[in-house]
């Protein structure tokens, strides 16, 4: 029996963008309905995303003590962690987020019904199972595609459950391997090779680039290079694979300047793509763009304008929280309320081992556009908490113009990076100059009172040249 179903607010998918979508046009009192091809929501982010690799970071870096080890030289614990320990901490992560998700929705009376959508045309979607039977056929005034992205698997290498693997499949592991190989060089690959490695796992991290996370401020990306070989880990650049082939259970790698490798494990981290496969988004009118994402305007509108997109399905810079904010600024213009473009910077965070947060400007693209600019730097072994901690890798990097002062760029490596990046962010939101972080007062001792070193490392050469 086909059920008739007319909303308001239709949403494809239950990940970050959707659910921020959904939840704002609750708050605007429209009918809302979420549809989800998989039995329960929070979409690849909390599943096989980002909720599972962070759970994951976390577990390894407590489970091995891998921030004592500026204390102690013993690693011998690293032999006793088992793939079951990693996973009950994980699993048990991801049951309070997928019941907080249920609870959001439950509270905002937003529907979720499970079933694969399906575009008949720009304004009539049925909603299938599996078999491809019809559950639902859906009205909508508008819809909200977030149907997020997949890992990138050519169909030329033989992915399995246990050998070859991409990155949802490596959450499947029973065993921790003893040697692995990982194809990519951006944030995915960067994040497990560095989790592995903190393991004591043999780990060899290849790209076709010459430098990991090419994205970085150059400097930054020299400091993560250093800090990873220090716990272990090899990476080989220039260097892109021909062929992969697995051979009595290891996993080798052809590269096309006639080199081999092999490894007990492969992770296959070239990239994602959009999940638009199963929508017949071309019953829209809607054409996906060379890369095959969605295209939208400023306003995330497609096209067909009442047919909106946000979140991965749309492209760069693909962020759980970036997609938090795209999906809720879709909504709001849906509803007709009044909005706002995205906003023009924001922080980045990459959970690498030691972890990067960046806002702003790199210096790279200050010299590009000849910016009169000076650096400030703090690095971690000058900060009493890193002392405290037992850690000393690490550095603040503020940029800021020379002239006016005003800051340009921030880039963090090092423990809580993610964390305090948020202060320079608030600080450039309101244009500050770095003489605000030499009159404030920090804590101490705490990483935030990098920012004052920082900004008196700067400030110091900017007087010196007077």
């Amino acid at each position: 029996m086909v059920e008739d179903l007319t909303y308001d607010i239709c949403i494809i998918g239950s990940g970050p963008a959707g659910q921020k979508a959904a939840i704002q046009a609750a708050k605007f009192g429209k009918k809302t309905l979420i549809v989800d091809k998989e039995p329960e929501p929070g979409g690849q982010c909390l599943y096989t995303g980002t909720i599972p690799s962070k759970s994951l970071r976390e577990a390894i870096i407590d489970l091995t003590r891998f921030n004592e080890r500026g204390f102690t030289s013993d690693e011998s614990s690293l032999t006793e962690i088992k793939f079951q320990d990693l996973n009950k901490r994980l699993f048990k992560v991801i049951e309070e987020e997928r019941n907080l998700v249920y609870r959001q929705l439950k509270k905002n009376n937003i529907r979720l019904i499970n079933g694969i959508a399906r575009f008949e045309s720009p304004n009539k979607m049925m909603v299938v199972d599996k078999d491809y039977r019809i559950l639902y056929q859906v009205k909508a005034e508008k819809y909200i595609i977030t149907t997020g992205s997949n890992p990138r698997n050519p169909s030329d290498v033989p992915f399995d459950s246990d050998c070859i693997l991409d990155s949802t499949s490596l959450l499947g592991l029973k065993t921790i391997p003893k040697s692995i190989l990982v194809l990519g060089g951006g944030i995915i690959g960067s994040e497990y090779a560095s989790f592995f490695a903190a393991l004591g796992i043999d780990v060899t991290i290849i790209d076709k680039r010459e430098h990991l996370l090419p994205m970085l401020d150059s400097e930054i990306g020299i400091h993560l290079q250093t800090a990873l070989t220090d716990i272990g880990l090899r990476f080989l650049g220039n260097k892109e694979p021909q062929t992969i082939t697995r051979e009595n259970d290891r996993a080798h790698v052809t590269f096309k300047d006639g080199t081999t490798l092999s490894a007990d494990t492969l992770l296959y981290a070239l990239g994602r793509v959009a999940n638009v496969k199963q929508l017949h988004i071309e019953n829209t009118g809607i054409t996906l763009n060379d890369k095959g994402y969605i295209p939208v305007n400023a306003l995330f509108q497609t096209v067909v304008p009442h047919i909106y997109a946000a979140g991965d399905v749309i492209g760069g810079p693909c962020l759980g929280s970036t997609s938090m904010e795209q999906g809720r600024l879709a909504s709001r213009h849906a509803c007709g309320a009044q909005t706002h473009h995205f906003p023009s910077f924001y922080p980045i965070g990459i959970y690498t081992i030691p972890e990067i947060s960046s806002c702003g400007y790199t210096e790279d693209e200050l010299k590009a556009l000849g910016f009169h600019y000076e650096v400030g730097r703090a690095y971690y072994y000058e900060i009493a908490r890193s002392h405290i901690v037992g850690s000393n890798v690490g550095m603040f990097k503020m940029l800021f113009h020379a002239e006016t002062l005003e800051i340009l760029g921030i880039h963090i490596i090092g423990r809580s990076a993610t964390e305090v990046i948020h202060i320079g962010q608030v600080a450039m939101g309101f244009n500050a100059k770095i003489n605000y972080f030499i009159d404030q007062i920090f804590n101490y001792p705490t990483y935030a009172e990098g920012y004052r070193v920082a900004a008196l490392n700067g400030f110091n050469k900017i007087k010196k040249k007077i």
